[in-house]
Order: C-alpha cells, then sequence, then structure tokens
C-alpha cells in the first residue's frame, strides 16, 4: 500500500552539509545567536514536522505571487518573485534567502514584500522583531525605501500587513550582529544564550534544536 506521508518525508529530505563559516544570512540573525553558532558548529538533520512547515510556507509565498500578478488585480505590477541578494562585509558575506522575497511595483512606489506564514493571524499584533530586521537588511543592500511584511494564515488564507520604511540605524544594529556572530564562529567562542537572558526572546527555546546542548552546559558557560 502507498504510505503518502513517507513519500513526501522522502521528497522534502536534505542532506545535513557543513555550513560554510563566514557565509550568514538575514532571515536568521534576528534569531538567538547562540542557537545560529550551533548551526554552524553542530548542524542536526531537521525532523520532518519542521521541514513541511517551511514546505507550506513557500507554497503560500507562491500563492501570494499568484494573486500579486493576476490580471484581476489591476494596480499591481510583480517586479520580481525572487530577489538575488549577496552582499560582501569586510571578511564575510551576507547572503539572501529570498524565497519569501517579492517585489512590486504600487502607484509608482517599488515595495519589497515579505510573506510569513502563521498559524493565527490574530496573533499578529505587530511585526515580529526578527522579520523587521531581515526586511532591513533587505531594503538597504538593495537600495529601496519601502518594504511590507505580510502574514498569512495557513488554514485561512486571511492576511495581515505591515508597512514598513527603511530605517539606518535598524540596518546597523543587524550588522553589528552579524559581526559579533562571525567573530563566534571564526573563534569557535559560544555566544551568550540570547533566548535564555533577553525578555521577549524565551519562547524561542521551545523550538530550538540545540536546547539539550545549551542548558546541559556549566553555569559560567551556560549562564
Amino acid at each position: 500500500m502507498i504510505d503518502f506521508n513517507r513519500m513526501i518525508d522522502n521528497y522534502l529530505h536534505r542532506e545535513v552539509r557543513p555550513r560554510a563559516d563566514g557565509r550568514y544570512y538575514p532571515s536568521e540573525i534576528g534569531s538567538c545567536i547562540r542557537k545560529i553558532w550551533y548551526g554552524y558548529k553542530k548542524p542536526k538533520e531537521r525532523p520532518s514536522d519542521v521541514i513541511k512547515i517551511f514546505q507550506m510556507g513557500n507554497m503560500i509565498h507562491d500563492f501570494i505571487a499568484d494573486v500579486l500578478k493576476s490580471e484581476k488585480n489591476p494596480g499591481i505590477e510583480l517586479l520580481q518573485t525572487e530577489v538575488p541578494f549577496r552582499e560582501n562585509i569586510e571578511d564575510f558575506m551576507i547572503s539572501g534567502r529570498v524565497d519569501d522575497l517579492l517585489m512590486i511595483k504600487e502607484s509608482g512606489k517599488t515595495v519589497l514584500v515579505e510573506v510569513k506564514s502563521t498559524k493565527m493571524v490574530s496573533m499578529a499584533k505587530e511585526p515580529q522583531q526578527s522579520h523587521l530586521m531581515q526586511l532591513q537588511i533587505y531594503l538597504h543592500f538593495l537600495k529601496l525605501r519601502y518594504g511590507m511584511i505580510v502574514y498569512v494564515e495557513k488554514n485561512t488564507l486571511q492576511t495581515k500587513w505591515f508597512n514598513v520604511e527603511y530605517d539606518p540605524q535598524k540596518t546597523e544594529d543587524a550588522i553589528k550582529r552579524f559581526k559579533r556572530l562571525h567573530l563566534a564562529v571564526r573563534n569557535n567562542e559560544i555566544p551568550e544564550p540570547e533566548a535564555k537572558v533577553t525578555k521577549g526572546k524565551e519562547w524561542e527555546c521551545g523550538y530550538c534544536d540545540w536546547k539539550d546542548e545549551c542548558w546541559g552546559l556549566p553555569r559560567e558557560e551556560g549562564r
């Protein structure tokens, strides 16, 4: 008998490969820096349920792209569905994961749209700080002023969106985080556990693949 669950798992499975030091991603930099560091030093295979969540996000991105380029929605011009991004800073590279970005033109204005899937759109009272940071980086290096974060509820396709303007200070803060991460990766020094010690970020620990390693460290290392 055909096992469709197994077939989907086989299709989505990806080999775990070591990550190249010196190449970092805007989609991650808003997360706990220790978690990102573990991704370079102790890479793990993602559970199948997590991979499926990311795949659902990709499918929703493609759907929103179809909506934007449809003749049924005049006034919006879809310029790009994948926006290439790569930038060298000092001795490392920031490379964009562009699968959730769309570039549109509306009323003569170019807008970079970041699409994120969510379980309950009603919970999106404001954009997540990690999503804002990611978008600010793209706006900076693509030399754009306007952006938008669109949350799409997976079960209903209801949406909530937030307009974002380029903020050079937020970009500077993000680049400082990249530099901290690169220094820690290069020197093989474990960073502080941001999610543990920063109010409002504690929830990240519950979704971290390296929670056991982090919490198992001696107190002076694990804080």
